[in-house]
C-alpha cells in the first residue's frame, strides 16, 4: 500500500468540484493544479562567511525532505564583494507527494506559529496564476532545533500553479487551505 498525502486526496475529492462549479468548467481536466513548490533562501553574508550557505542548505533539505542545493551568483557585483559562481543561497523545487506534505505543513504547523499573524497578503499573484510569499523566520517549522541555527534567514516560497489568472489561483490556493486575508 503506497502513502497518498491526504491534501492530494482533498484536491481530488473537494477542490476540483469546487473549482468546476466556481468556474464552470466543461472537464475537471481544465481545473487548475498545483505543478511545483519552489523554496528559496538567500543568505546576505555569504561572500563573507562560506559556512552559512552549507548551514543553509542543510537546513533547506530538513524542511523541504530532499536534498536543498546551493543557489550560485550568476555575475560580480563588486559593491557586495560578490563573484561570479559562488554559492549565495539554498533553493528545492518540491513535486508530487513531497509537495502536498510541505504544503500541509506550511498550512496546518508553520503559518500558524509566525508571530502576529493575521492571513496571506493578497499581493503575491503574478499575470501567470503563480503565487509568491516569504517568511522572515525558518525557525516556525518544528523540523529545524532552534539551538542549532547559526543565523535567522527568511526564505521564499512560490506556488507554481497552472492557473491561468489570479482568481483561478486564488481560489485554488483558498480551496487547498491557504489562509488569505479577508479583502
Amino acid at each position: 500500500m503506497t502513502y497518498i498525502p491526504t491534501l492530494k486526496t482533498k484536491y481530488k475529492e473537494e477542490v476540483v468540484p469546487a473549482l468546476m462549479e466556481k468556474f464552470s468548467y466543461a472537464s475537471p481536466m481544465q481545473a487548475p493544479k498545483l505543478t511545483k513548490i519552489c523554496l528559496n533562501q538567500g543568505v546576505g553574508r555569504a561572500t563573507a562567511d562560506k559556512k552559512l550557505v552549507d548551514h543553509a542548505l542543510v537546513e533547506m533539505s530538513i524542511i523541504a525532505g530532499q536534498k536543498a542545493v546551493p543557489a550560485i551568483s550568476k555575475k560580480d557585483i563588486s559593491n557586495f564583494k560578490l563573484r561570479k559562481g559562488v554559492p549565495i543561497g539554498a533553493r528545492v523545487v518540491l513535486r508530487g507527494e513531497r509537495m502536498y506534505e510541505f504544503l500541509e505543513r506550511l498550512i496546518a504547523v508553520a503559518i500558524p506559529r509566525t508571530r502576529d499573524f493575521r492571513g496571506i497578503s493578497l499581493k503575491g499573484f503574478d499575470k501567470f496564476g503563480n503565487y509568491s510569499m516569504g517568511i522572515k523566520e525558518q525557525i516556525v517549522f518544528p523540523e529545524i532545533d532552534i539551538d542549532k541555527v547559526k543565523e535567522i534567514t527568511g526564505m521564499d516560497i512560490t506556488f507554481v500553479t497552472t492557473a491561468n489568472t489570479k482568481e483561478e489561483s486564488l481560489a485554488l490556493l483558498s480551496e487547498l487551505g491557504l489562509p488569505f486575508k479577508k479583502q
